[in-house]
């Protein structure tokens, strides 16, 4: 008679974070800030078509580092949560913070009952009418969601590039100084060429529609001159939610 084989919770919890941690990690990495115009989001991708950062809805954005076919699940989900919610309700009565809290269930969900945990750190964004609004929720692979204060950093390396950050983030500082700290926190020791970056923004001047990638053009153009889009006289597109998918190129 085969006795039946028997793992203690406590080691069952451990393995499968542990296995989560290392497929995060494997992932490249990305990191979030404040700036006087809103938030920006930078991160390592040298793909063109996969994308780490999307919309989700008019002023919140997701990001995602890890595994690209889950944290993409999780980008659709939503999207149709936030469409769903703002066509029973109102528009104003989607917030990141109920988007963070429906995905810290899903992925609690999933670690807690599934054999294999999720390797995925998500990122939700949302910016309000004033600085005092903007808000960054680090959701982990466990459903554990962490209301960040000023910046944060996902994906490989995330400790190392948040304390680079530490040393160079300061409240209210422009577009060009954020997106040069983020870029120097992200690379560390290496240099990261403008066409291996997706860079994106939350701009409260944009109006209703706050989200707006920045071309590889303009982010060369802002890390060699230190001059923002709108001093250079020039405008970026901005994308829908459902057609900016998360990317990670490993």
């Amino acid at each position: 008679m085969s006795m039946p084989f028997y793992v203690a919770p406590e080691q069952w919890m451990k393995d499968k974070a542990d296995f989560a941690r290392k497929g995060i990690a494997r992932g490249r990495a990305l990191s979030a800030l404040l700036y006087d115009d809103g938030i920006l989001i930078c991160a390592e991708n040298s793909s063109a078509t996969l994308r780490k950062v999307s919309e989700i809805y008019d002023r919140i954005a997701f990001a995602g580092a890890g595994r690209y076919n889950e944290y993409d699940r999780l980008r659709i989900s939503g999207v149709r949560h936030a469409d769903l919610k703002g066509y029973s309700f109102s528009r104003e009565d989607v917030d990141a913070q109920s988007l963070a809290n429906a995905y810290a269930q899903m992925l609690g969900d999933v670690f807690t009952h599934e054999v294999k945990p999720m390797e995925v750190e998500i990122l939700v964004a949302e910016v309000g009418d004033t600085a005092s609004g903007d808000r960054l929720f680090h959701i982990l692979y466990d459903g554990t969601v962490v209301d960040e204060t000023g910046f944060t950093a996902l994906g490989g390396e995330a400790e190392a590039i948040s304390d680079r950050l530490k040393t160079s983030y300061q409240a209210g500082m422009s577009l060009a100084d954020a997106l040069r700290a983020a870029v120097r926190a992200l690379g560390g020791d290496r240099t990261i060429a403008p066409d291996e970056l997706e860079v994106a923004v939350l701009a409260r001047s944009n109006g209703r529609r706050a989200f707006q990638r920045l071309s590889h053009a303009k982010v060369a153009e802002v890390l060699e001159r230190g001059t923002t889009p709108a001093e250079s006289g020039g405008s970026d597109e901005g994308e829908p939610g459902e057609n900016g998918s998360g990317d990670d190129a490993e």
